[in-house]
């Protein structure tokens, strides 16, 4: 059964997001339900994707779970189930985490493994991605010397827009941006050498992180899922192209064969394009963990 939207009376909502419904629960922790929502061209499309926020809840925990000797995250460990009513327990089951309300950075840590998208077109124009200089002479999808920390600013609609390293030491100091650099190169590395041993390419992801008590930060939002990632199947990968993702592709070019201006109301998805984008979501939860939706 798929879930547009989360109706959790015994919580106050606080938030809803493209994707996930948030709720306070006390003062200083949140209940974040993930939906089947999905959004494409920052459009949110009128028809869910089944099993997709259960897909990406589990992609999640998986991560902060593996990567949790990195950095601080805002696990709690409490089950969801336990802070709902009993009737509103199938809303979250599976796809829910209580987590520590923390105050987030206003910044997309963004890590780049790969030239692709925004940043290949950036290349293409100035030799160069959010000011950083790279060799001559790359191609499109080809792996890069090292992954590359291209911050962005956390746009409340639209696009989000790349900004400078010297942006980022403005906006939240110097000491503070130069960890956030060095633990999102981190979590990259050891999260794509990982997934290359399950056949996956991570090309890039974004992370976010909130301010622990401490004024360090700590990882929030999700992680490294197939909406916050681009995944590639490491057997077709080839340099000069635009690789196929683990994501939402087959939405995204069943959208370009219309004669739709990308603004709202999305239209209607045929359930061809439903269903096997619900399938490459789970192919890459099964494929990254070992774990199937039971």
């Amino acid at each position: 059964m798929a879930l547009y939207e989360s109706q959790i009376k015994t919580l106050p909502r606080i938030g809803r997001g493209k994707v996930r419904d948030i709720y306070a629960v006390g003062i200083d922790k949140m209940l974040i339900v993930t939906s089947d929502r999905l959004s494409a061209f920052d459009v949110v499309m009128s028809d869910p994707i089944p099993h997709k926020g259960r897909v990406l809840n589990e992609m999640a925990s998986f991560w902060f779970e593996r990567l949790g000797h990195i950095v601080p995250n805002q696990l709690t460990g409490i089950d969801p189930e336990s802070v709902v009513a009993e009737e509103e327990r199938p809303q979250v089951r599976g796809r829910s985490m209580v987590v520590k309300k923390l105050k987030p950075l206003p910044i997309e840590a963004v890590v780049r493994g790969y030239i692709i998208g925004s940043g290949w077109k950036d290349y293409q124009k100035t030799g160069k991605i959010c000011g950083i200089e790279l060799p001559p002479g790359l191609q499109q999808a080809q792996k890069l010397p090292e992954p590359i920390f291209t911050p962005a600013t956390k746009a409340q609609s639209g696009h989000d827009e790349n900004i400078s390293y010297a942006d980022v030491e403005e906006l939240i100091g110097k000491a503070l941006a130069a960890k956030v650099r060095e633990v999102s190169i981190r979590l990259y590395k050891e999260a794509s050498d990982y997934a290359a041993q399950k056949g996956i390419i991570i090309a890039d992801t974004k992370f976010e992180f909130g301010l622990g008590p401490s004024g360090e930060p700590v990882l929030i939002d999700e992680v490294l899922t197939a909406d916050s990632s681009r995944f590639w199947p490491k057997d077709s990968y080839k340099v000069g192209i635009s690789p196929p993702s683990y994501d939402k592709q087959y939405v995204r070019d069943y959208l370009e064969t219309l004669e739709w201006n990308k603004e709202p109301p999305a239209p209607k998805l045929p359930e061809d394009v439903i269903s096997r984008t619900s399938e490459k979501y789970r192919e890459a939860l099964q494929k990254l963990t070992g774990r199937t939706l039971s």
